[in-house]
């Protein structure tokens, strides 16, 4: 293996963290697998330290700052924890290109949300608390326990779905809600390597350096965040992110791997009637909650227009 190159992209994916606070972990995977030479499963194991630990030494400012939801973030990130924790030890039963397969489309849905951006969507206004009273919780459950399940499996922090997700579902405004995601993503992170422990073996001494650089990378991109202009960084990176997922779609999708997932469901036919059940139920609930959220902003807005009067 080649330490070099390695720490050098690892200080890169880092100072993209840093820079656009989230998504520049989701080439660690890759890196792991094609440069550090490193098995799949390994490779996913080794990236959830490297995720938390430095989405940990970034929750710190903004902790100190007070953009952590404490209440919103526990709920999201306990059931995120679940997830997390099944994800981990259902990806002991899945072939590593299967779950190699799944990392890339998890890519392609980080990179066109960086190509969308990030807008304000809560309904707080500008002088209102940070963090709502309000707490719709078969939405967060449901989000938390889906975003869990894919840290669980492939390894990645989530960041681009739990922001909008907070931020539109929570109520959070976009500030709160970065700051939140990063407390979710450790608990995430913690969670999904206890359920990889059962069945990897991690290099500690490599995982330890490649944490380090990381976090260095972070540290100076957070420093450099107010001078560089993000929006043109983040478009850039996206479209680097889709080509990245590209290549792994090309060298992991094939045939036999098809093959491989259908003998895998006909094996746990069971498993994933139920796991397909426990979705339905979820679903049904997150749909409630989204009605009911509508309906309590629409009385807002009511008594506002009242008030107003």
């Amino acid at each position: 293996m080649n330490l070099l190159p390695l720490l050098a992209i690892t200080l890169i994916v880092g100072l993209l963290l840093g820079l656009l606070g989230g998504g520049g972990s989701i080439l660690m995977v890759p890196v792991l697998v094609y440069l550090g030479g490193l098995e799949a499963k390994t490779a996913i194991a080794t990236s959830l330290v490297v995720v938390g630990l430095t989405s940990l030494v970034a929750a710190i400012g903004h902790v100190r700052g007070g953009r952590v939801c404490w209440r919103n973030g526990l709920a999201f990130g306990l059931s995120g924890m679940a997830g997390a924790y099944g994800g981990g030890r259902l990806a002991a039963y899945v072939p590593g290109n299967l779950l190699l397969l799944m990392f890339a489309l998890v890519m392609l849905g980080t990179a066109f949300s960086m190509l969308a951006g990030r807008k304000d969507r809560s309904t707080i206004p500008a002088d209102g608390p940070l963090c709502p009273t309000f707490l719709n919780l078969p939405a967060i459950l449901f989000d938390g326990f889906l975003v869990g399940m894919i840290t669980g499996l492939v390894g990645v922090g989530g960041g681009f779905v739990i922001v909008p997700a907070l931020n539109i579902l929570g109520g959070l405004p976009l500030r709160a809600a970065i700051g939140t995601s990063l407390l979710i993503i450790v608990m995430n992170s913690l969670a999904a390597l206890a359920g990889y422990s059962h069945t990897v073996v991690i290099d500690m001494r490599l995982t330890g350096i490649i944490t380090l650089a990381a976090v260095l990378g972070s540290l100076v991109g957070s420093f450099l965040s107010s001078r560089v202009s993000s929006h043109g960084l983040r478009r850039v990176f996206g479209v680097f992110v889709i080509a990245v997922a590209g290549y792994l779609l090309y060298r992991e999708l094939s045939w036999r791997a098809l093959q491989e997932l259908r003998e895998l469901v006909e094996q746990h036919h069971e498993f994933f009637r139920g796991l397909l059940t426990a979705l339905v139920v979820m679903c049904l609930y997150w749909f409630r909650g989204m009605v009911h959220h509508r309906h309590q902003s629409r009385l807002a807005a009511q008594d506002v227009e009242r008030t107003r009067d």
